[in-house]
């Protein structure tokens, strides 16, 4: 993918990564952290009790990582996918005997045309997302 576009990907999910990151995670890692607080307090519990708390209060934050982490992978394979099109019709075209000035033309047209429906989906996800994590241990 040409440097310019991967950029501007990449500044867009980086943007949407921190919005997350601010406006619900920061959120899950402060009562995940008071709750494993409150595990500790408690002096009549065993080592495990203490331990199966604190794992408790962890597991919503996990369950959080994780849906980011998978919802940002099915986007770059996606993204991969579409790229990797622009290449095999780029190498149809080769192979087809076209020009080469012609080719890299359209391979950059098809992979711009990739990057710009990739980022029109990012908003859509984005809310996907904070719905998601908004329902996490509730």
């Amino acid at each position: 993918m040409a440097e310019l576009q991967q950029l501007r990907v990449q500044e867009a999910v980086d943007s949407m990564v921190k919005s997350l990151e601010r406006e619900n995670i920061r959120k899950m890692q402060g009562l995940m952290f008071r709750c494993s607080a409150g595990c500790c307090e408690d002096s009549q519990a065993s080592m495990q009790q203490v331990h199966q708390c604190i794992e408790r209060c962890h597991a919503p934050l996990a369950q959080a990582q994780a849906l980011v982490t998978s919802e940002l992978e099915k986007f770059q394979d996606r993204l991969a996918r579409c790229t990797m099109h622009c290449n095999d019709k780029a190498k149809d075209s080769i192979d087809a005997g076209s020009k080469e000035l012609q080719v890299k033309q359209q391979l950059e047209s098809c992979v711009t045309t990739c990057v710009d429906d990739h980022m029109n989906l990012i908003p859509t996800m984005t809310k996907k997302m904070k719905e998601s994590l908004s329902s996490i241990g509730k």
